[in-house]
């Protein structure tokens, strides 16, 4: 694992790793097990955010100021005000609401930004660690509730530090968590008509229309202990990410598998670097899109204005370290 230099080094995260572990009262009873196997596995905490206090730790996270719409259409602009980045009673809520805004039309890494000033119809938030802590394989986790509704578009990510084989998607892109449209209907669910899916994914390939991704969903279920629907509850999401090989969790359960031999760069050799790009730097991200391509494309199709105001509510994210094993972490991951 890398890390920035201007974030402190968790040379004591074994003597807060008790403390952090433990679950909030809502938490369901499974939280505890899953920390137990971790520990017995070899993951060792590294980084952790428990969103405690009333402000958001800025040596930690970085709000995104944004419109371009993130290259999906998305329809908000991210903001870094009160209003949409809240920390309050031991959570991170980003909240998206109708509300006239404006805000840069690039990218924050382009190099014009902020570009021309453009104006949308919704605001929201973003946070992400980028410059702050970055790390090469780990297991990264996070437990939150997911907002709901047709258009409603919540994601726990990771985007490379450096870029080192390129812009998009030549250095890859790993989507932790992805959620879509929860609780409209839906025509290709396995069970039920209701949509109850979050999903895992990698993107990487050549450079776009020809880039390409892997992906697989599931679909939430009831966990112990709290109230309402699967969609609406707090769950686990995390992938574990090894040399050659990435597994993605829900509440604990390995439920999607990739290794090198799915994945590859265009901007390198296959034969001369197998796991690239998926072997360098990344950072964490966590945001609540407003309608985009993939939202609006999808079950009832288009965005539900009713369905703000809305929160994506996180209780933690974590990043764990394969103690016995930091150069690939592979020791530390489940056998195949």
């Amino acid at each position: 694992m890398k890390i920035s230099p201007r974030l402190v080094i968790f040379f004591a995260a074994c003597l807060l790793a008790a403390c952090a572990n433990a679950p909030r009262p809502d938490a369901p009873s499974v939280a505890t097990d899953v920390s137990t196997t971790l520990t017995e596995r070899g993951w060792e905490m590294v980084w952790n955010d428990e969103f405690d206090g009333n402000t958001l730790d800025r040596s930690k996270w970085a709000p995104e100021v944004s419109c371009w719409g993130g290259g999906n259409q998305e329809r908000q602009c991210y903001l870094d005000r009160d209003e949409n980045v809240i920390v309050e009673n031991g959570y991170l809520h980003l909240r998206a609401f109708a509300d006239d805004v404006s805000g840069p039309s690039v990218h924050m890494e382009h190099p014009d930004y902020p570009g021309e000033t453009v104006s949308r119809n919704y605001a929201s938030g973003k946070v992400r660690t980028r410059d702050l802590a970055y790390w090469t394989f780990g297991r990264i986790e996070g437990r939150m509730k997911l907002p709901g509704g047709q258009g409603a578009w919540p994601a726990f990510w990771m985007m490379p530090q450096f870029d080192v084989h390129g812009g998009w998607p030549l250095s890859g892109e790993i989507d932790i968590m992805e959620a879509v449209n929860l609780g409209a209907a839906c025509f290709d669910c396995d069970a039920g008509t209701v949509e109850n899916r979050s999903s895992g994914a990698l993107h990487f390939g050549k450079k776009p229309p020809e880039n390409e991704y892997v992906t697989k969903r599931r679909p939430l279920t009831a966990q112990p202990g709290q109230d309402g629907l699967p969609r609406d509850q707090f769950h686990s999401y995390a992938v574990e990410w090894g040399e050659g090989r990435i597994d993605w969790f829900v509440d604990g359960e390995r439920f999607y598998s990739v290794s090198s031999d799915d994945w590859y760069t265009d901007a390198v050799d296959k034969s001369d670097d197998p796991n690239a790009p998926f072997n360098e730097d990344f950072y964490v991200m966590l945001n609540f899109a407003v309608g985009g391509a993939w939202p609006e494309r999808d079950n009832e199709t288009g965005l539900d204005p009713e369905i703000l105001p809305s929160e994506f509510v996180i209780d933690y994210v974590r990043v764990y370290q394969c103690a016995q094993d930091p150069e690939t972490g592979r020791a530390c991951m489940m056998d195949d």
